[in-house]
């Protein structure tokens, strides 16, 4: 994908997304429930879209609502219902419509007091907390927001008891349910006006930011970090967590600068990304361009995406680390600074750096390696059989000092606040420490890359078979390895991964574009990574086109 000109520069009025033209499309515009295209569709992280192309409107989280009160009431959970949002502007619409249908329905919901926003990790952290040592009547929750995706999106995750994203099974129930709803013109929807669930004694306000902020020392030696006396810098992007930071500061007395706190749903404060969009993606150094300006004001530096479940993490000697290696960093530290029983595994998605399997083979932890998403640590988070689970987009949570779970679902705070831990406790930031480990595991060159498709050549990943690819070399090495499952659970990657004692390749079909993804890695030269990669895309495009 060709770098936009003007990525990393300040947006411009013409760059930004017209708000009421966008939530009059969310009330006003009608879904062609025959259209795919306009359709419930859950991907990784629940079902998003756009209200301006009938994808993301009121008639969908009328429908999608009611099809979880119906998936409640088959599972069992009689319990409150956790509602959360992010600063996207069809976030507060969705917000709105949800709570109709859900108080409709009869059912206890649970909010933010002050009717203020709530980050993922929040909402998660909340439900493990209400749900602890509880049998029956236990809480789940939804969280509204498109994550990191431009402001004209919408989003809707929904997380079960165990607290973390639902699984695909749970999803395309939900879906299903849904479009049924779409198809007979929303007939069995139950609502109330919203002035009638604001009212309702079903709604309950809860301080969630106060709970959260105040057991942070559970889980990050906050003490160390004040001791430490660093200056640090925060790049809250407007985003649900923006008031959490004074907060934080203010409770452990930390010396803290926190930028673009206030909320605007035009995002108009933020760099344009690669492509030239508007796009919170606190791992992007397009759109991170105006935090990397005053690294080295700072001894650590962070931003979080809009709804706070990815980190960025800003150096003043390397700028903006890539999230395979602080994820690398983050679990090498952590294994040595937390008293985790030895049998508690490690998780990283299939396509996360093989830096990550040298670290905890040097620390005789199980690695649990999983397919892309993080629904799949969620219940080995809850069990507390898995210390850790991080994937290659930045995002990741772990167990509290005392081994228990935290949050199940990603957590942008805690991986922030471990940052400045490591700084405190080392006398090193995150990228110099990750220097240490190329020292004594090898340097990493890792890629990504976006190839050009089609639906109908996607298509072609669903007929892969491990066995059937007779593949003996991979830029010069021995290939040890083909797989289209994961090794962790056996569950199918919707693609296919290669590797070599020096290397690998992963490929897999995007759910929402034209293209295919291809993650490459090499531990030999930059050199290689090319060969590698070019190697790569020429047996991946014979695959698909057989």
């Amino acid at each position: 994908m060709a770098l936009h000109p003007r990525a990393g520069q300040p947006a411009q009025a013409s760059d930004l997304t017209n708000i009421a033209q966008l939530v009059s499309a969310y009330f006003v515009n009608e879904v062609d429930p025959r259209n795919s295209k306009q359709q419930v569709k859950f991907g990784t992280s629940g079902h998003r879209g756009c209200a301006l192309d009938n994808s993301f409107n009121e008639a969908h989280i009328l429908a999608i609502s009611q099809a979880l009160v119906r998936y409640r009431e088959e599972q069992g959970i009689t319990g409150p219902l956790l509602l959360g949002r992010d600063t996207h502007a069809l976030s507060e619409s969705a917000y709105m419509t949800a709570l109709e249908v859900f108080i409709g329905n009869g059912i206890e919901v649970h909010i933010q007091t002050d009717d203020g926003y709530t980050p993922t990790p929040v909402i998660s952290h909340a439900i493990l907390r209400y749900n602890k040592d509880r049998s029956e009547g236990l809480c789940d929750g939804v969280v509204i927001t498109p994550s990191h995706n431009p402001p004209s999106d919408g989003g809707f995750k929904y997380n079960p008891p165990h607290g973390g994203p639902a699984d695909t099974d749970a999803t395309k129930t939900i879906e299903k349910y849904a479009n049924a709803l779409l198809s007979s013109e929303l007939m069995g929807v139950e609502a109330v006006s919203y002035a009638e669930a604001r009212a309702s004694k079903l709604l309950k306000q809860v301080d969630w930011r106060k709970d959260y902020i105040e057991s942070l020392s559970d889980v990050i030696d906050m003490q160390a970090i004040a001791d430490a006396k660093l200056r640090i810098g925060v790049d809250a992007m407007g985003g649900a967590g923006a008031s959490y930071w004074a907060h934080i500061a203010a409770h452990y007395g930390l010396d803290m600068t926190v930028l673009n706190a206030d909320v605007d749903a035009s995002f108009r404060f933020m760099s344009l990304d690669k492509d030239g969009k508007i796009r919170m993606d606190c791992s992007s150094p397009y759109a991170m361009a105006s935090l990397l300006q005053l690294k080295q004001d700072y001894d650590i530096a962070v931003g979080n995406d809009p709804d706070y479940d990815r980190h960025g993490i800003v150096t003043p000697t390397h700028g903006l680390m890539n999230p395979n290696h602080y994820l690398a960093v983050a679990i090498d530290y952590l294994c040595q600074h937390r008293n985790w029983a030895p049998e508690l595994a490690i998780g990283k998605t299939l396509v996360s750096s093989a830096m990550i399997d040298r670290v905890v083979a040097k620390h005789q932890r199980t690695l649990r390696e999983m397919p892309v998403g993080f629904k799949w640590f969620a219940q080995e988070l809850h069990a507390a059989t898995t210390a850790f689970g991080g994937e290659e987009s930045a995002g990741a949570s772990f167990l509290d000092r005392q081994g228990q779970p935290w949050s199940t679902d990603k957590d942008g705070i805690i991986l922030a606040l471990l940052a400045a831990e490591i700084c405190a406790k080392t006398g090193k930031n995150p990228s110099q420490y990750y220097d240490d480990l190329c020292a004594e595991h090898g340097t990493a060159y890792y890629q990504r890359i976006d190839v050009a498709s089609s639906v109908e050549l996607n298509a072609g990943f669903a007929g892969i078979r491990a066995y059937k690819l007779q593949l003996t070399e991979l830029a010069g090495d021995e290939v040890t390895g083909v797989m289209t499952k994961a090794p962790a659970n056996d569950a199918l990657i919707g693609g296919v991964k290669v590797t070599t004692a020096n290397g690998w390749f992963a490929a897999r079909p995007s759910g929402t574009e034209p293209v295919y993804k291809i993650y490459c890695e090499s531990f030999v030269s930059q050199e290689h990574l090319t060969q590698l990669a070019e190697q790569a895309q020429q047996l991946v495009n014979s695959w698909i086109q057989a």
